[in-house]
């Protein structure tokens, strides 16, 4: 038997050396992917088969930090394609799972996909056992730590802006809500209230009791010369904001280099509920509706938080209760903006906080009388 020479050696090894190339790559790319399947917090892609119908197109990687993904959301164009649907972006702003995912499956479930984006920022720091499914898999945007009493929760809000300002020019209107957050009316009803509207709806309160207290938490001086106490305001952190607020916010530096300061004083610090109304109301006063969409009840309160619904209160009068509460503005000329806006009728959308065990008495009355207008 002869012997190989080191000539064919050699020719050996150029001709099997590219399929070696193509089979490490192979191993490697089935690696990546593998492991993102377990990672909760993971970028855009397009989603599964099992739910084809939710499906995307791949995106691109947007920037990897805030300062470069914020001051590219901030030069999108202001206004929506034309002969396109508009689309609501609705932003779940999250530190737990979504105990309500199965009431927002049937909410998006005969939807048209070209009229809504669901975007998720869910704080990696919690040990999310199941992965996001359904509407909500794969639409978890590349998040970070949201805490109280800090500016993170702003950071994360904003974030999910610059996420859905880049990812779709047809978002037009972009509505944050919460893990505890549901739905009390149909999509169709929603989608008409919002995009019929060239107002963004967010709360914007003056001359509340302790504003002086939230304005000086960081410090008597720290807000002063760009924020003055006359131009600070309260309001829910939960709104519906047009895509040229939406800029307004993911382009803005001297407000947030403000309200990004740590504070001294805690229990006076609500950062996410003061840093939005403020600049609003300071940039473009007169293009708001001034107050929110999302109902809640402060009364009986703890701890800052508001009343939680439980299951055993959960039934048909509770949605038609909530429903036919009017939205609280401010008494004070609407800050500026217009003073006709205290004859509208706008209904609340949305409402929270519901346990996490309401889950079923909801499902329960779903179809016959949440989902039914």
């Amino acid at each position: 038997m002869l012997s190989p020479t080191p000539l064919s050696l050699f020719c050996a090894l150029i001709l099997f050396l590219p399929l070696a190339v193509i089979v490490t790559i192979t191993s490697l790319t089935t690696t990546i992917h593998g492991g993102s399947e377990h990672d909760p917090v993971s970028d855009f892609a397009p989603a599964t088969k099992t739910h084809q119908r939710f499906s995307v197109k791949p995106l691109p990687l947007p920037p990897a930090d805030d300062k470069s993904l914020l001051r590219a959301a901030s030069r999108v164009n202001s206004r929506t394609p034309t002969g396109l649907p508009k689309k609501i972006a609705f932003l779940f702003l999250t530190v737990s799972p979504l105990p309500f995912a199965p009431l927002w499956e049937l909410y998006f479930n005969k939807t048209p996909k070209n009229l809504f984006n669901v975007y998720v920022h869910a704080d990696p720091s919690y040990p999310y056992e199941t992965p996001f499914s359904g509407v909500f898999a794969h639409r978890v945007i590349p998040s970070k730590p949201a805490l109280r009493y800090t500016p993170t929760l702003i950071s994360a809000a904003r974030r999910l802006l610059a996420h859905a300002l880049l990812h779709d020019r047809s978002n037009h209107m972009f509505a944050l809500l919460s893990a505890s957050c549901i739905p009390i009316h149909s999509f169709n009803f929603t989608y008409e209230t919002l995009t019929q509207s060239e107002k963004s709806f967010i709360e914007i309160l003056n001359n509340e009791i302790g504003s002086y207290d939230r304005w000086a938490a960081r410090g008597p001086d720290v807000m002063l010369p760009e924020v003055k106490l006359e131009d600070f305001r309260i309001g829910s952190q939960f709104w519906s904001l047009t895509r040229q607020h939406a800029r307004v916010i993911v382009g803005d530096e001297t407000i947030w280099a403000k309200f990004n300061q740590p504070c001294v004083v805690w229990d006076t610090c609500y950062p996410e509920e003061n840093y939005f109304p403020t600049l609003i109301h300071m940039r473009d006063p007169r293009n708001v509706v001034p107050w929110t969409l999302t109902h809640v009840d402060w009364n009986g309160s703890s701890d800052g938080h508001p009343l939680m619904y439980a299951a055993s209160e959960v039934g048909p009068q509770l949605i038609v209760r909530l429903r036919n509460d009017k939205p609280r503005y401010d008494d004070a000329g609407i800050n500026g903006s217009d003073p006709t806006l205290t004859r509208r009728r706008d209904p609340f959308l949305f409402a929270r906080k519901f346990s996490p065990d309401s889950i079923r008495p909801l499902m329960s009355i779903a179809s016959d009388v949440i989902f039914k207008d």
